[in-house]
């Protein structure tokens, strides 16, 4: 049995926030899922040996079917969810195509500016992100 995330340890977890002109995609979790009908970036889980841009290029293209251009870092903060800590880096992005239309992970879809995403329930990982974005 693997070991649990603890502070020493923590789950690291990328997400993109996924520009599009002035407005960002928020992404409200399927109700089955942790934290189901709460609001976060996309993303997922960095596996062993990938960098965090291939992960979140390979965590889009699995969730959403759509492909990214990586820009530079946002945000990088541990959260203490139930009993681990999830360090959530977040990457801004651009959508190299189409927009997306569905996602595996997620029930609804929304392009918002910045100021907006303070009027979702967020996901606590999410929140820094979402204070740096609303604070521009």
């Amino acid at each position: 049995m693997a070991a649990q995330p603890d502070e020493q340890h923590p789950l690291h977890v990328v997400a993109a926030v996924i520009f599009d002109g002035p407005h960002v995609l928020a992404c409200r979790r399927r109700s089955e899922k942790d934290a189901g009908g709460r609001w976060e970036f996309p993303g997922g889980k960095i596996e062993p040996g990938e960098s965090a841009a291939d992960a979140l290029r390979r965590e889009i293209r699995e969730e959403l079917g759509v492909d990214i251009e990586i820009g530079d870092e946002l945000t990088t903060d541990d959260t203490r969810v139930g009993g681990r800590v999830i360090r959530l880096m977040c990457l801004r992005a651009r959508l190299t195509g189409p927009a997306p239309t569905g996602s595996t992970d997620h029930d609804r879809l929304v392009w918002m500016t910045p100021d907006d995403l303070g009027l979702l329930d967020w996901a606590e990982p999410d929140l820094p992100a979402v204070a740096l974005l609303t604070a521009d």
